[in-house]
């Protein structure tokens, strides 16, 4: 049975709702799921959670999801290239919770994984550790966080088959493989679809039994968060 469909927009719409928490790869605008992206600002669907290492730049990435109002907290680890998030959390519109990078990554592993909480050195004795339990081992104390299990996980793939197998390309593997385990459903956007047994096994980044649907991305440049050169040196 194939897992392709024809769309980004109806992938979406038939299973996207109100207060949806859903989980993005990505890392900045490098390995972000554009179309699926588009397809749920296009839902109109409000007040989702939204699971990210950020939320992209203003007007790009998850950026157009609050240009449209339709976020109502972010769990990230980084956000600071986006003027309009900083906007609307000062002006609590939006709820927030900072999460340090590693955990982050470990939290969405974790939820993939059936793993309900774990403990991490991380964060202890700071605001991160506020209202969490501590546990104490060989001496030393460890914070507990918990997994993460999003009702929906959007990723980016390189070349996806139609069973769902997933491989992904230099950065833009980033955060994909842990988002896309830690969805109860997980749709995937690829740059290339081919027929089951066209992807060699031993590169199999995320098996397709984690994958509900692909679909084709679209043609589109690759935008970039900050393009930093230097002047080439004379010979």
């Amino acid at each position: 049975m194939t897992k392709r469909i024809d769309s980004a927009e109806r992938a979406i719409q038939d299973v996207i709702r109100d207060g949806m928490t859903i989980a993005v790869g990505g890392f900045g605008l490098s390995g972000i799921p554009v179309d699926l992206i588009n397809a749920v600002r296009d839902s109109g669907a409000r007040n989702l959670v939204i699971v990210s290492n950020n939320m992209g730049v203003d007007g790009k990435g998850l950026g157009v999801l609050l240009e449209n109002n339709q976020v109502a907290k972010v769990i990230a680890s980084y956000v600071g290239e986006n003027k309009l998030f900083a906007r609307q959390f000062l002006d609590g519109q939006l709820e927030v919770e900072f999460v340090p990078q590693g955990t982050l990554a470990e939290r969405l592993r974790a939820g993939g994984a059936g793993i309900a909480a774990f403990y991490t050195k991380t964060g202890v004795g700071t605001q991160v550790a506020e209202g969490k339990p501590i546990g104490e081992f060989d001496g030393e104390l460890y914070l507990q966080e918990r997994g993460i299990v999003a009702d929906l996980a959007l990723v980016r793939a390189h070349i996806a088959d139609t069973a769902g197998n997933l491989t992904y390309r230099y950065t833009a593997r980033n955060f994909n493989p842990v988002v896309a385990t830690a969805g109860r459903m997980t749709f995937a956007e690829a740059e290339q679809i081919v027929e089951p047994g066209e992807i060699d096994p031993n590169v199999v980044v995320t098996p397709g039994i984690f994958v509900q649907a692909v679909v084709l991305a679209s043609e589109r440049e690759k935008d970039i968060e900050q393009r930093t050169v230097r002047v080439r040196p004379t010979a």
